[in-house]
């Protein structure tokens, strides 16, 4: 895994967990492929919670890929 990349991933992360810690929830920087691919774990309630999907999408993905442009995907597994 590229340490600056994943820095730079990590950074983002940082800043969102505060809103996922208050739900009971946080998110685990699994893997990148290619410099382009980030695999995530959610963690806690987010594992189970509706609204995970949209957390991903709208929260996590999107301030990953304005921080670090490079990336073309986010998914998270269990």
């Amino acid at each position: 895994m590229n340490n600056e990349l994943a820095q730079k991933i990590e950074d983002v992360l940082q800043t969102l967990r505060p809103f996922l810690n208050a739900d009971g929830g946080n998110v685990e920087l699994v893997d990148i492929q290619d410099d382009k691919h980030v695999t995530l774990r959610l963690l806690g309630a987010c594992k189970s919670c509706e609204m995970s999907h949209m957390t991903m999408k709208a929260g996590i993905e999107e301030g990953i890929k304005k921080a670090v442009p490079q990336i073309e995907s986010v998914q998270a597994i269990n």
